[in-house]
């Protein structure tokens, strides 16, 4: 059976104290329930240290937002896959839309980000999704399909398996707009499809397939009752521990 997932993606907010309370919080509610999903944070990379502490003593999992596609050297400002995996990070976010427009970083580029992940240990979040002119012009199967089999399909079986996927249509993050459940369901059967063609069957009914994109409180338990949505990449609704929490037990 395949693994469920809540990750919290914090994005570039909080000062240190914030986000210690807000480790803090979310795992002081999650204390003693039975849940139905792994958890994980991701906040900046500045304050992981402090988040894998908390998680040696509770539930939680840690995940980076962001690594290197290099192993060391010269590269100012990057934090490398061995950096991360020195701190017990569990999980990274590879290829968010916003490392995608901002930074420009192409399928190509976000292949060498996985495989570094993968070569010490650490399970790739792989994003994927659309624009909104891509879907009014019924082009993101397409686009989605092109981010896929570009970024992962270098993988053999057994590095495949360790890696999650997260399709994250860009017209609805950050923007209060949710791809329906049928929308959603629609995508991810896609995606698991695609899967089964490259790997089979078997691997593809083992792989997390994650939703994200203004998912919260309200609307995460009927997006999760979809059969091939595995979980949730939350991001504003990650910011308040009442809500992260009620995202999780959303299952």
């Amino acid at each position: 059976m395949r693994k469920k997932i809540v990750a919290g993606n914090w994005k570039m907010n909080l000062d240190f104290a914030g986000a210690e309370e807000l480790a803090a919080a979310v795992a002081e509610r999650l204390e003693g329930e039975k849940l139905q999903c792994e958890v994980v944070i991701c906040p900046p990379a500045l304050y992981l240290e402090m988040a894998t502490d908390f998680a040696e003593e509770s539930v939680l999992k840690v995940g980076a937002q962001n690594v290197s596609n290099r192993d060391n050297g010269a590269f100012t400002g990057e934090i490398s896959a061995a950096m991360l995996a020195s701190l017990d990070v569990d999980y990274c976010i590879v290829g968010h839309s916003e490392r995608r427009k901002y930074f420009h970083e192409d399928n190509a580029f976000l292949a060498g980000k996985v495989d570094k992940l993968l070569d010490h240990g650490l399970t790739p979040i792989y994003c994927c999704g659309e624009l909104l002119e891509e879907r009014e012009k019924e082009n993101h199967f397409n686009i989605v399909e092109q981010q896929i089999s570009e970024g992962l399909f270098h993988l053999n079986d057994s590095e495949f398996y360790n890696l999650v996927i997260a399709y994250e249509p860009v017209w609805a993050i950050g923007t209060g707009r949710t791809a329906s459940p049928e929308q959603a369901q629609e995508i991810h059967a896609f995606i698991r499809g695609l899967i089964i063609k490259k790997y089979g069957r078997e691997l593809a009914d083992e792989t997390t397939l994650l939703y994200g994109g203004s998912c919260n409180a309200k609307n995460a338990r009927e997006l999760f009752s979809q059969p091939d949505v595995d979980g949730g990449l939350i991001g504003g609704a990650s910011l308040k521990a009442t809500e992260f929490v009620q995202v999780v037990n959303s299952f």
